[in-house]
């Protein structure tokens, strides 16, 4: 599975739902595409599946990190589209979170070269309507069988 058309929210919600139970500690998913296109709903979705107790999940646009008690692992949700340069990045703490927490990057692009190796990419892309798609790009071989869970 290389592409995946998400017709409503639901839809996308349904995705966090079912890839959520195979994340966990340094694991990093990579959400790519433009403004609108399903990224934080998707985060958030994800976010509130993992979390054993229910809170609210606010958009890091202007904290940059939001961080959450997970089920035994922290669960990091950035939004890097304000920083100007890829150190600022390094700045957040990412650099260790990415090996122990999961961590969810709106953005990733702002990464530069501090992209993590094996994460899993997701694109997002506005479709026709009100619909979404996306596409996942998996860095290494150790996602394919996650994905194919969710197919």
């Amino acid at each position: 599975m290389t592409s995946l058309p998400l017709p409503d929210p639901d839809a996308t919600e349904r995705l966090a739902r079912a890839l959520a139970p195979s994340l966990g500690p340094g694991d990093v998913l990579l959400l790519e595409g433009p403004i609108g296109a399903g990224k934080t709903h998707f985060a958030r979705a994800l976010i509130e599946a993992l979390l054993p107790v229910p809170e609210e999940v606010p958009s890091p646009t202007f904290t940059l990190v939001q961080v959450y008690d997970g089920p035994g692992f922290a669960i990091w949700h950035t939004d890097l589209y304000r920083l100007s340069h890829p150190d600022e990045a390094v700045e957040l703490g990412l650099a260790d979170a990415f090996e122990t927490a999961l961590c969810l990057v709106e953005w990733p692009e702002r990464l530069g070269a501090h992209r993590p190796p094996g994460a899993l990419t997701l694109r997002f892309a506005h479709a026709p309507g009100d619909g979404r798609t996306v596409e996942f790009l998996p860095d290494g071989a150790g996602w394919d069988a996650r994905l194919k869970e969710i197919a």
